[in-house]
């Protein structure tokens, strides 16, 4: 076999195709220079896209010369490793994508099936809430950088169930017993409005069902339907928050931060008690400033009364979602970061995640007691260290989370 034959090997099933011009025709020449491995070239190729993904430049701006060519690759390696571990900058990048280019199909489809289930991420290895969750569309248009709705559906195609409002109609559940609903998992919970009748269908629902608490998490500023309907008092209203920062460099397509607190101030002002997310805390140079400055305008603008929820969360990685990144035509700093194991997914060093999380708590003490706090899928010895308190089981999490919701929404809890 020649050496071409063997290059053009390794290139296949990789990101080579998604390379710039530059980094192609560098890695083509140095790996017939140095007569590169299968390995060495596919090395090569993830770092060049990397770099490419980061906005950080040329793979032969970064590549370290050695004359030994694994030494050269070593420490070319090390060089890209020490970049993923330091604090991102986002001064100078940038993102490529326009705010206003929501350019995406939409399909009505007799599915199979119904789509409530456990919560997608659900793990015996982290603290769980045991949500339910209610595909009320499938896939979203905000296209967030980090999100794993992109691994799961077509990005580019948002799809309705035609007999949505059938099989929710048809859904029983047990009267006598609290359930904790949530529509936010495979798409945003108000993005679509009521578009196909899915409000009106969830609303009739949540009537029919005063046992169910039933949350609307987004991060759109779309409150129409809710402004000007009457909202039963079990539906939960959250806002998934993010510095400005991170809004304008990877939450491309959503409402701006002010446009999504404004929108939970309407939407408290009619009485519907709300929440905010805080995931991901992206780790960034000067974050934690940053997310305090959003942390100290929540207490400002809102009353502990009038919040059910916090959560905390970060970065979590599976495999396919890094690969499906790779693969974007865009730049993004969310994979710049440390891959250490988390439960079998990647994430933040411990050390960080005690730092983000701890800092965020001890931000909303005022409202400590007043509001209920949580991590979201976090190993549940970090609530200890950054709550001051744990639980033993995901079940002993639920029991608690809907004890809190159904009080400050004034329903009876129903064990």
């Amino acid at each position: 076999m020649s050496y071409q034959e063997k290059f053009n090997q390794a290139i296949q099933n990789s990101f080579y195709d998604k390379l710039s011009k530059e980094n192609k025709a560098f890695i083509e020449r140095l790996a017939y220079e140095k007569n590169l491995s299968f390995s060495q070239i596919r090395t090569l190729i993830t770092i060049a896209r990397d770099l490419e993904l980061w906005d950080e430049g040329l793979l032969e701006d970064f590549y370290i010369e050695h004359p030994n060519k694994k030494i050269a690759l070593q420490k070319t390696t090390q060089n890209y490793e020490t970049l993923r571990n330091k604090q991102n900058s986002y001064v100078n990048f940038r993102p490529q994508i326009k705010r206003d280019e929501q350019k995406f199909n939409f399909q009505i489809e007799e599915k199979e099936g119904f789509g409530l289930g456990l919560c997608p991420v659900a793990s015996e290895k982290t603290r769980c809430c045991n949500l339910l969750t209610l595909d009320a569309v499938e896939s979203c248009g905000f296209d967030c950088s980090y999100c794993s709705i992109q691994s799961f559906y077509n990005q580019n195609t948002i799809t309705f169930d035609k007999n949505f409002a059938d099989k929710l109609a048809k859904l029983r559940l047990d009267p006598n017993k609290t359930y904790h609903i949530g529509t936010g998992q495979s798409s945003d919970s108000l993005m679509w409005g009521n578009r196909e009748g899915v409000l009106d269908a969830l609303f009739a629902f949540a009537r029919r069902y005063p046992n169910v608490i039933l949350e609307f998490k987004t991060k759109s500023d779309n409150i129409a339907y809710l402004l000007e309907n009457e909202v039963p008092k079990n539906i939960l209203c959250t806002w998934s928050l993010n510095t400005q920062t991170i809004v304008e460099n990877e939450e491309h397509l959503t409402a701006s931060l002010q446009k999504r607190l404004d929108a939970a101030r309407k939407v408290a002002d009619k009485g519907v008690k709300v929440g905010f997310h805080f995931h991901p805390i992206v780790e960034y140079e000067g974050y934690l400033q940053e997310y305090k400055e959003v942390y100290d305008t929540l207490l400002k603008m809102f009353s502990p009364d009038e919040v059910a929820l916090v959560s905390f969360g970060t970065l979590t990685f599976i495999k396919p979602v890094i690969k499906q990144l790779r693969e974007r035509n865009f730049k993004t700093k969310i994979t710049q970061m440390p891959f250490d194991d988390a439960s079998g997914k990647f994430s933040y060093p411990t050390r960080t995640k005690v730092e983000m999380f701890s800092h965020a708590y001890k931000s909303f003490a005022p409202w400590h007691k007043k509001v209920f706090f949580y991590l979201c899928m976090e190993p549940h010895e970090l609530w200890r260290e950054c709550f001051g308190y744990e639980y033993a089981t995901n079940n002993d999490f639920e029991k608690d989370m809907l004890y809190n919701y159904s009080k400050k929404l004034g329903l009876e809890f129903l064990v």
